[in-house]
Order: structure tokens, then sequence, then C-alpha cells
């Protein structure tokens, strides 16, 4: 079914059973937020919130919280955007079995945006105080757009084919924000609206925005969608949505406008405005701090007489855009080897909130020619990987070669960790980047985007058994205590102290560095008591330049390494964003909304 509207997906949804309608008045303030992490982390459906305290629109979240339902959303177009990212990948796979592409000139065609008059997102303007005031965490500085849509086009080159549509957050209170004159927009590193930006700066222009909320949901996904740059994102939107983009005209706007967006703010960014951005509960699990991010002036915003305002919440996953990230892959996964050659598949973890942990199979094709295993290609693969896109945010990135096991997954966390500490030499195969810029969100380094990486690179035949037990004679040195073994060969260890104290109280030889990675952090029981306690406290709370350290370390032709087990310091360090909790208050007020009789009982 082709969607043209978030109402038209709601009532979609609500016919296939995959919705409920909550007539209970619900805040935006925290409330709907907290009623929408719980109904997620149970599997439960999309929700309609069709009484929104303070706002006359309704409110609609989890649409895409499975991946059946978001299947589902786009049932009549996945296969064929699949067929088509298939023959990108290779060609010649349109000779060998042309009926499978029949439809793919179809889906070409609509990839191409049409023209249009006019269309139902402009019968109506408002003022930003009037649009849905959602805040998700309580030390959120003010309210957000958690589905933005945000359009911009290349000053250099104007028109739809140099456009970027991504999502980027949208703060529209708070901030010292004029009034509804203003909103705060924040954008990472490596995201194509910062390609724009820079070049409007160059020539002293203000940059131009559409802001969209809503509207047919393939724009939602294209959005979100890590496309390589200078391959616009309406073409990916009119292929997945069942019918080509619409664009309108309106006078006095240099921009061309989605008609069939539920809501959307024009404005423009002029040069050396900035204001206080954040903080804001985000998808690490911490509050990404306040920080100076562009400022857009408003000049209207337009909305559908029938208009419903999508929402999202973020916080430390697993949540809904996860759900995102796997339909990416679906879609975009045959042309991994296209784009990187030899490497075969790639894990951005979400449990370890996505750029901090990259899990990577590559190949070594030139092992015949080897003394003996060593990473050779691996490392030219992994260059490559840190150099493409998104990825490059990647603060660890582990690799390992298919020669040594075709069958390993990257999906398969547990079988990959024990795959590579199989066969990992400490002494070889860590490769550090020092001083260098990791994710705006990530605040395990010294300042803003700054940072480092360490990739692990490890192939060869297995070189030791995991322990899964913690030997007898084990001894902690003062300040460390409570190990508990989270994997096989993977020791957290609750401590007070750093790693090089740690480091200090043992040899190579002692019975500890049977394990190969041992993880300090504040809590072992925490970190111990599931996979992903385990990844998100390590990955998010570590730096690895500063953070990671190994028993009986040395450095070789300035190459450094440990003949012992790899110790990472994870654990929470002053600089470090705050984590995210839940208001007490607002928790008991939504227990009753869950409780027997309640309006949402049996969700949970």
């Amino acid at each position: 079914m082709t969607h043209t509207s978030t109402r038209e997906c709601v009532l979609d949804l609500a016919r296939a059973g995959h919705l409920l309608r909550i007539e209970t008045e619900v805040d935006p303030d925290l409330e709907m937020a907290e009623i929408h992490r719980r109904v997620f982390r149970a599997g439960g459906p999309a929700l309609y919130f069709v009484r929104v305290r303070g706002c006359r629109f309704p409110m609609a979240s989890n649409l895409y919280g499975t991946m059946e339902r978001a299947r589902f959303i786009f049932r009549d177009t996945l296969e064929g955007v699949r067929r088509l990212v298939e023959l990108r990948a290779d060609l010649a796979a349109l000779w060998r079995n042309p009926a499978r592409y029949a439809s793919v000139p179809w889906t070409l065609l609509r990839t191409r945006p049409r023209r249009v008059a006019g269309g139902p997102l402009f019968a109506n303007q408002i003022a930003v105080g009037e649009l849905p005031q959602l805040r998700c965490w309580p030390e959120d500085g003010g309210a957000f757009v958690t589905l933005p849509q945000v359009y911009s086009e290349d000053p250099r080159r104007p028109g739809p084919r140099s456009s970027n549509l991504g999502m980027y957050r949208v703060q529209l209170s708070g901030g010292g924000y004029e009034k509804d004159r203003e909103v705060g927009l924040h954008y990472q590193l490596q995201r194509g609206i910062g390609v724009h930006h820079e070049a409007a700066l160059a020539r002293g222009e203000p940059l131009f925005v559409n802001i969209y909320v809503g509207g047919p949901p393939a724009m939602t996904v294209a959005a979100m969608m890590p496309l390589p740059e200078g391959m616009p994102e309406l073409a990916l939107a009119g292929a997945l949505g069942g019918r080509r983009v619409r664009l309108a005209r309106q006078k006095g706007w240099p921009l061309p406008i989605c008609p069939d967006a539920d809501f959307c703010i024009l404005g423009e960014i002029h040069p050396g405005e900035l204001r206080p951005e954040g903080p804001f509960g985000d998808h690490l699990g911490y509050y990404s701090l306040r920080h100076d991010f562009p400022c857009v002036r408003v000049r209207r915003i337009y909305h559908r007489g029938d208009a419903v305002w999508p929402f999202t919440v973020v916080g430390r996953p697993p949540q809904e855009d996860g759900v995102f990230g796997q339909l990416v892959h679906e879609l975009t996964g045959p042309l991994l080897p296209t784009v990187l050659p030899g490497v075969r598949a790639v894990n951005a973890v979400d449990a370890a909130g996505v750029h901090p942990l990259l899990l990577a199979v590559g190949s070594e094709r030139y092992q015949a020619f080897a003394e003996r295993a060593e990473p050779q290609e691996l490392l030219t693969q992994a260059n490559a990987l840190l150099g493409q896109g998104q990825l490059s945010l990647a603060k660890y990135l582990f690799i390992v070669a298919e020669n040594d096991d075709a069958n390993l997954r990257p999906s398969d966390v547990p079988a990959f960790f024990r795959h590579l500490l199989e066969r990992v030499d400490w002494r070889r195969d860590l490769h550090f980047q020092t001083r260098t810029t990791i994710d705006t969100l990530d605040y395990s380094g010294p300042e803003l985007n700054q940072g480092s990486k360490l990739v692990v690179a490890a192939v060869g035949a297995k070189k030791r058994e995991l322990p899964t037990l913690l030997p007898a004679d084990l001894r902690l040195p003062v300040g460390f205590s409570d190990p508990r073994v989270v994997l096989p060969g993977i020791l957290a260890v609750r401590a007070t102290k750093d790693a090089p104290a740690f480091c200090a109280g043992f040899w190579a030889t002692d019975s500890l560095c049977a394990f190969p990675l041992v993880v300090l952090v504040d809590d072992s029981e925490f970190a111990a008591r599931s996979l992903d306690n385990f990844l998100w406290v390590t990955f998010t709370r570590s730096n690895p330049a500063v953070d990671v350290d190994g028993i009986a370390a040395a450095t070789r032709d300035k190459h450094w390494g440990c003949a012992g087990s790899l110790v990472i310091d994870a654990r929470t360090k002053p600089h470090h964003a705050p984590p995210l909790v839940e208001d007490p208050a607002i928790t008991a007020r939504v227990d009753t909304l869950f409780a027997r009789g309640g309006p949402l009982a049996g969700l949970e």
C-alpha cells in the first residue's frame, strides 16, 4: 500500500491490528515518552494518542517499533527496492534472471521527483508554540522534534539532484531561542547537510531548510538512510514509497516543498548565528549536553488539515531507532562488497550505541603468499570502513577474516567475540588512531567530537581455549573486586582505580591472563548481567587511546601491544555525560495507566 500521510499509515496499521488508539489525555511532557518506551520494550503495537495535553494535534509513535511492522508498512515496495539494490551491486544478474527484475524499470521511474502545483500541506499555517511540545527525558533542555526530515540543497548546484534529506534533531523551545521565531538544529559530523552549510558559509549566504514532520513514511526512512554523498534521498523515498515524491513551489521560497508532509517548518540558517542547543537524552543512553549549534530563523509553518505528529523516543539502546538500522541493513546489504571490496558483512552494534562498536568480517585473499597468517588485507579493509560515511564515526572496529570461518556472522555478537578472542595476538593486532574525531554524541573523549579509535584485526588458527570459570588462585590488587565472567574469555572487575594500577599487579604468566579481555567497571554484577549491559558499559564509557591498557605491555617500532590480558577501563569518568534516568513521579503516574483496569493494561 502507498501511504501519502501519517494518518493513512495509522489507519492502515489500525485495520491490520498493529495499532492501539489511546483516548485518555496524555501529557507530551515526559509521560508520552515513558509510555512509548514501555510499549516498545514489550514488543507492543504502534500508538495513536488522540488527546494530547496542551495541543490540538494527535500524535503517533512506535510506528516502526518491530521489523514485522516496518515490513508491513512497506509491504508492496520493499521487494522492488531490494531488486534495484541487487542490480546496482551486480548488473549482470539482469541477464542471468531477467524475470526477477521485470519490475525494476517501474521502481526506477518512481525515483524521479514530480512537480505539482499544490497539495494538502498548504491548507493551514501556525506558530512554533502551537506544535506538539514533546519532551522525553527529565533533563532535556526543551521540546524536540524526534522524527524530523530536514531538506537542504547545495547552494552551488540548486535543485533536488543535489539535495540532502537527513534526520537532524530540532529543538522547539528553551535554548534561548526567540519565541515562535527561532528553533535549533543539531547535526553531527559527516552529515550531508554539513556540506551544504559549509558551501553557504563560504558564499556568505544563508542556508535554506525545509523541516518536514510526517507525510509519506518512506520520507522518514529515507532521511535515516546513510546514502553515499551525491545520491539524493528523495530518489529512495520515491522507490520505497511506491510513487514519485511530489514537490511544489511557494512564492518567495527558494526550495521546493513536499506538499504531502503533515507539517513543514520553512527556515534559514544565517552565517554565525548559533545558540546553545540541548541537553537532549540521546541514543547512546546519556544526555548530549548544551553546545552551540545552528539557529534556524522560522519563516512559515504549514500543516495539513488532517495532520498527525509522528515521534520516536531515543535512549539507551535498544530503542525504535534500532529497527531503522535493521531495515537499512536489509535494503543496502548487497551493496557492501561493491562499495568496500573484500568486506563481507558489518554490524554496527545497536546495544553499544551503534557508532562506538563496529564488528566486521573481511577477507584475506593473498594468504598463499604469506609466510605466516597475520592481518594484511584486513587492515586495508578496516581503513576503508573508517573512511566510509557514517561508518567513519566508529570508535572500536573489530575485524576478522571469513577465511577462518565462512559461517561467522557479525550479527552473532557472542560468537564473533569468541572467534576473535581465540585468535587475537595483542602484541600485533592492536592499531590505534589517536587525536581524531568521534561521534558528536560520544562524551568518552576529552572534548566534543574529539577522541580516538582502535582497530583490532585478527586472523589465523585458534590460539587458545577461552575460560568460563574464575581461576581458583585469582587474587586481585587493592581497589579491585567482584570479578565476573561475562562471556568466555571476558572478565568484568569492579574497580576504584585505573587500568595501569590493575595491570601493575600481574605478570603475563598469571592465571588471570587466561582471560584475553578484562573490563574495569563501576558495577561488575550489572556489566555481567546481560550481553547488552556489557556492550553498553564497555564501549560507551571508554576512549581507546586513554582507557585501553594491557598486562606486560611494550612498544616496539612505535607499535603498542601486550603479552597478557588487554584491559579496558570502562568506569564512569568525571567528564562523561550523565546517563538517562526516568523521573520517579512520571513513572508512578504512568504505572496507573498500565495497571489492571487502566487503558494500557496488559501491554507491558
